[in-house]
């Protein structure tokens, strides 16, 4: 197996199509023969966040064509640097991650500290795609780093950390970060991204990035001893008594894992001694359907719907506001922001509680 085979059921991201990387070699076959890259991010300087988003500015267009039709703007024609499309070649087609040694030894050493590398697949089939990197984590992950104030000494919860990107980028402030998934192939391939950028969580010896199992279909967490990705007994009993975030990048795709997700944030935050905050970044994905015949997001409207369930429910033991938050911030890795990334916060605190909960959501669903 030579080049990348697509299926009439492959979902592509195209943050891989076009990647700012000199170097992107295919490392390896996962276990289900998907191939498997080892990608490097720089974390941009302040002049050059300024650049990417001026030039970004310029070049989105309008959305509409003369007859009215929908006209997805793609690639900015202007970017920091050039980019071009990569055509991987296989290394090897077994084993661990193809070492980055050399490429290291020619690196800036006041830079390394800065180059987030991570794991990753370039195309899968629906029930894989945490396996690989969505603009949504990107625009997660400048949040966090354009507030580490906000984050400092947290414990943090992440939900459908896929590659885990943005459980590394939280772990440089936040206390603890639980990093959660399922399916040990992707719990092992966020494990070995972890353990990449060790560098880059390095500066705090008492922080530390827990990748675990978390089936949000499941009633409750997994506790088996012998699990790689189990839970222990004291590992729950701290997430109830410190968590106060819980973070999540592009996970609503499918209505009934959407409901799912808010029916474990229930469980979960109803449990939690302090009031909480939950970040979501998703990217409104536009489509035409026969349904409609229109153009339509329907897995983000049914991602509203709960949130306005959330925000509406009363059930006499939670309260939540639900609240957008400005995409003002910097940019500091390179992706395109475009106009259909949201981010969203949402609060839940006991009902009686009297803290000032803005920003972030959490806490609780309502069935049905």
């Amino acid at each position: 197996m030579d080049q990348v085979a697509f299926r009439s059921d492959t979902v592509l991201s195209d943050v891989h199509l076009l990647l700012p990387n000199a170097r992107h070699l295919m490392a390896r076959l996962n276990s289900v023969g998907q191939p498997v890259f080892v990608s490097k991010f720089r974390i941009l300087r302040e002049e050059e966040q300024v650049e990417v988003q001026d030039s970004v500015k310029s070049d989105l267009g309008v959305l509409l064509d003369e007859d009215g039709d929908l006209v997805v703007t793609r690639k900015p024609n202007r970017m920091l640097c050039d980019r071009e499309k990569i055509h991987p070649v296989i290394l090897s087609q077994a084993g661990e991650a193809v070492s980055d040694e050399e490429d290291d030894e020619a690196e800036d050493k006041e830079c390394a500290k800065d180059i987030i590398r991570i794991e990753h697949t370039m195309a899968t089939p629906l029930e894989d795609v945490g396996k690989q990197i969505w603009r949504g984590a990107f625009l997660l992950s400048d949040f966090i780093l354009s507030h580490p104030a906000v984050f400092q000494e947290a414990t943090v919860l992440e939900l459908g950390a896929g590659t885990g990107l943005a459980s590394i980028i939280m772990a440089r402030v936040a206390k603890k970060v639980y990093c959660t998934d399922v399916g040990e192939d992707l719990l092992s391939m966020c494990q070995r991204n972890v353990a990449l950028n060790s560098h880059y969580t390095e500066p705090a010896a008492e922080r530390g990035v827990k990748v675990r199992q978390l089936d949000w279909t499941a009633d409750d967490f997994l506790t088996d001893a012998d699990a790689e990705f189990g839970w222990s007994e004291e590992e729950v009993a701290d997430l109830h008594d410190n968590t106060t975030f819980v973070i999540a990048a592009d996970v609503c795709y499918d209505d009934d894992l959407t409901d799912a997700l808010f029916q474990t944030l229930y469980r979960i935050t109803s449990n939690l001694r302090s009031p909480s905050t939950a970040y979501f970044s998703i990217e409104k994905r536009l489509n035409f359907t026969l349904r409609h015949m229109d153009v339509s997001c329907e897995a983000y409207n049914h991602f509203r719907l709960c949130l306005k369930q959330l925000a509406d429910m009363k059930d006499g033991k939670m309260k939540f506001t639900v609240e957008p938050v400005p995409c003002s911030f910097p940019q500091s890795f390179q992706y395109e922001r475009v106009d259909q990334l949201v981010r969203l916060s949402a609060s839940g605190c006991m009902d009686g509680c009297m803290e000032r909960w803005v920003c972030g959501w959490m806490n609780g669903w309502m069935g049905g």
